[in-house]
């Protein structure tokens, strides 16, 4: 059965998150509802990862399988024709080989973002978070390096968390600051729940000089999510990118030239 691959973009503020709930919105539902319009038969898709209520996507990958013959402008023109304006289709292609959005993953990034300025924004109230004291970025970079490698982040995963090691490899986090947003990019093999809002949280504190840049060292030596920052909100949290290997031929953003070459040898 032919296997399609999506690339998919959203805007999570009206949606319960992800995964398809009974009696709620969910980008899941929606995405599943308009290509089951244009495959004529129910289209169930699996996804790269599940993002919480309130987070966005700039790249989401999906993929599944379909009986019938449709090219590839049917899936991205037709589907988007399906959709609602703040989930697009941004690219369809054939699987090939074994390919499989989730388990074929060898990497994913997102984007945190920033509104570090006096008064909030009407514009873009949803798609970052705010924060009206002056952060310092430089700092918040400087801390941040502490968690790249493989450690126990125990002190950054949600109470909730239900995956059975804490361990993740961190391959890259930068924070940086683009006038009034302070953005954070970080890449993993793998994050736990809440893993990257917690992290956002820490290097806030840090930002805002409550707490030393030696802090998050700390943390992780600690292994206490009772001992660190509050969650950050979901709004600021975007999927950015996920990884594959290259035989895949799967399509990328540009965040991927920031995973280092070595994270990539996974054939």
């Amino acid at each position: 059965m032919p296997r399609i691959v999506l690339g998919i973009e959203y805007d999570g503020s009206a949606y319960a998150g992800w995964q398809w709930q009974n009696g709620k919105a969910t980008v899941q539902g929606q995405l599943e509802k308009a290509l089951t319009r244009i495959a004529n038969q129910p289209i169930t898709v699996l996804c790269a990862g599940r993002t919480d209520a309130g987070v966005h996507a700039l790249e989401q990958v999906v993929h599944f399988d379909c009986e019938v013959e449709r090219d590839m402008h049917a899936w991205l023109m037709g589907g988007n024709s399906q959709l609602p304006d703040d989930i697009r289709i941004t690219w369809a292609q054939a699987a090939q080989g074994d390919f499989h959005a989730r388990y074929s993953a060898i990497a994913r990034a997102y984007r945190y973002v920033i509104l570090n300025r006096l008064m909030k924004s009407a514009l873009l109230r949803s798609q970052a978070t705010w924060c009206y004291q002056k952060l310092d970025a430089d700092a918040m970079h400087r801390a941040a390096q502490a968690l790249l490698g493989e450690h126990d982040f125990s002190s950054f995963r949600a109470q909730s968390c239900q995956s059975v090691s804490p361990n993740r490899l961190m391959h890259f986090i930068d924070v940086y600051r683009d006038e009034q947003r302070v953005i954070i990019d970080l890449c993993a093999n793998a994050f736990l729940h809440h893993m990257v809002r917690n992290i956002a949280g820490v290097l806030m504190e840090i930002g805002m000089g409550r707490r030393s840049v030696e802090w998050t060292s700390e943390l992780l030596t600690i292994k206490d999510r009772s001992q660190a920052a509050m969650t950050a909100p979901p709004h600021g949290l975007h999927l950015a990118a996920v990884y594959y290997p290259e035989h895949y031929g799967v399509a990328k953003n540009a965040l991927f030239d920031k995973l280092p070459a070595d994270a990539r040898r996974y054939d």
